[in-house]
């Protein structure tokens, strides 16, 4: 097997990525990273350092997506407008998957940045009553919302570029709450539903329509985890929530060390190996492999060239182009009616279009988990607890049991046999026997939840016992190996002829020769008596 024809089998991550980044004409790189999903539905990070084979457990062909991995604290103030296109391109996907939660006035006018960029300016000849209606920004909106999507567009932002709309677009995301949230889902100790992220400003915890924790990375002492429980120590609090499966814990933990180490650091030689153990349990251990966020500043700021082209995709009617192909059709999904685009990588920007925007079909089973205005949960007074939204935070993707797949176009890297194919970018093809429809996914979700609020509690109590009783017996083997151990050291001590310097010191101390004459000898003795008793009576019967 080769990579885009002429890599190597044991190619490094950081091979592919260098390759992809070449092809997008993208210097600023160390804010993004490729994703994967293994079998299991659970979601990596492409590591670097090691092997790309190695790090698939699937067969080849490989899926993998091109994402933003570390948000900049500051978009707006990245060097190059191809940067900034790419990061617009992630967070509009995130607000279409409803990670990127606002108030109702914030999300027209980022729609409306969105019309902006992918459609120009307000021609009544082109854009008839009610067009903002044909487009799908958000997993839920109402006519109400559409009309004032319509209205901004009209009035405020006739004239703007498209460079100028993404500009306006990012300065106003990079003040929301949830800007650069990537939800795990978890529970907390009381088996309650939670959402926790790692942001460029620090650890966030998300529950309803609530920011119920934040801790400044400065802040964090330390993250570890054991098994599905992820900790996260702060100066005075120590937060502890569950993840779904261990896999879901490790890659929780992984991702915690990675976002801390790139944002808190001033530079990567301070970056040090993290271990997730402790004296009783054998951990993980991981380290952060890539340039901090201060490193890449200061590079970004040397860069000095003519500005790459860049080629935008026009925005595509969700209801009425339902799909739009580029080259043959490699896959389709009537329930969903996704687009399938199928784009060869050398294409550079083409290829990361993002076609959220022309999904027919709105989200059912994250609709349904909205919240109306005053269900969202009591006010509390809290310094922690923050009202982030009209809605209850319910990401698209995490209402499933576990991490799963992103449902829209992806950014796919596949590798080709050794005919030397050409890499190419296509709709993650899903079995449509193996993937539950909205409905039975919430029916799951809701099935899962009433099974973990019955039983979380016991369950929780249970792996503690279980913790306990193995923290004691590895206590109990280390006292044993140790005990063994200086028990050889006595024996050759006094039993042995070795005469180094290091023995003969020990043995011509007078502690030494008291403890030999007057309990080692008489100990002996009697051992060696009760042997031959035993070996006599052994042979008379």
């Amino acid at each position: 097997m080769q990579w885009f024809g002429n890599a190597k089998r044991d190619a490094k991550g950081q091979y592919l990525f260098d390759l992809l980044c070449h092809h997008l004409n993208l210097l600023e790189k160390d804010y993004f990273g490729i994703r994967f999903v293994d079998p299991d539905k659970q979601r990596h990070w492409l590591e670097f350092t090691k092997s790309v084979v190695k790090q698939m457990r699937a067969q080849p062909p490989f899926t993998m997506c091109f994402r933003v991995k570390f948000y900049p604290t500051d978009p707006a103030a990245l060097k190059e407008e191809i940067t900034r296109y790419l990061v617009f391109l992630q967070i509009k996907r995130d607000l279409y998957h409803g990670r990127l939660l606002c108030k109702t006035s914030d999300a027209a006018l980022l729609a409306a940045y969105i019309l902006q960029a992918e459609i120009g300016d307000y021609d009544p000849g082109k854009h008839p009553e009610g067009y903002s209606s044909k487009f799908q920004f958000f997993p839920k909106h109402s006519e109400k919302l559409e009309r004032k999507i319509a209205e901004i567009h009209k009035s405020e932002l006739s004239g703007q570029t498209p460079a100028t709309s993404e500009l306006n677009f990012l300065r106003k995301a990079q003040t929301l709450e949830t800007y650069g949230v990537d939800p795990h889902p978890c529970k907390d100790v009381s088996g309650n539903a939670a959402f926790l992220a790692f942001t460029p400003f620090g650890f966030v915890v998300l529950q309803g329509n609530k920011r119920v924790h934040f801790i400044k990375w400065n802040e964090v002492t330390k993250m570890k985890f054991e098994g599905k429980t992820f900790y996260l120590y702060e100066k005075k609090i120590v937060l502890t929530y569950f993840a779904p499966t261990p896999e879901a814990c490790k890659h929780l933990w992984k991702c915690g060390i990675e976002n801390q180490a790139f944002y808190k650091l001033e530079k990567s030689s301070q970056v040090r190996t993290v271990s997730s153990s402790n004296l009783f349990f054998k951990g993980s251990r991981f380290r952060y492999s890539g340039r901090v966020a201060k490193e890449v500043m200061e590079s970004s700021a040397k860069i000095k060239r003519e500005p790459p082209e860049i080629h935008r995709a026009g925005l595509v009617p969700s209801r009425s182009c339902p799909s739009i192909t580029h080259g043959p059709r490699l896959s389709s999904v009537p329930r969903t009616r996704r687009r399938a685009v199928h784009i060869s990588i050398m294409e550079g920007l083409e290829s990361l279009r993002d076609s959220a925007h022309s999904t027919p079909v709105r989200s059912a089973s994250h609709g349904d988990a909205f919240v109306p205005p005053g269900r969202g949960g009591r006010a509390e007074s809290s310094e922690r607890v923050a009202v982030i939204a009209d809605e209850s935070y319910s990401p698209a993707d995490s209402v499933l049991p576990t991490p799963v797949a992103e449902h829209s176009l992806e950014l796919m890297l596949l590798s080709r046999q050794l005919n030397g194919a050409p890499c190419s970018i296509e709709e993650e093809k899903e079995s449509e026997a193996g993937t539950p429809s909205a409905a039975e996914a919430e029916e799951l979700g809701e099935l899962r939840a009433l099974c973990l609020g019955a039983s979380g509690r016991g369950g929780t109590r249970a792996e503690q016992v279980n913790k306990f009783v193995l923290s004691v017996l590895r206590l109990l083997l280390v006292t044993v190996g140790l005990l063994f151990v200086l028990l050889l050291l006595l024996i050759v001590l006094t039993e042995s002829d070795l005469d180094t310097a290091f023995f003969r010191d020990i043995r011509q101390t007078p502690e030494f020769e008291q403890f030999h004459y007057q309990y080692f000898c008489p100990l002996r003795r009697w051992f060696a008596c009760k042997v031959r008793a035993v070996v006599s009576l052994l042979i008379d019967t």
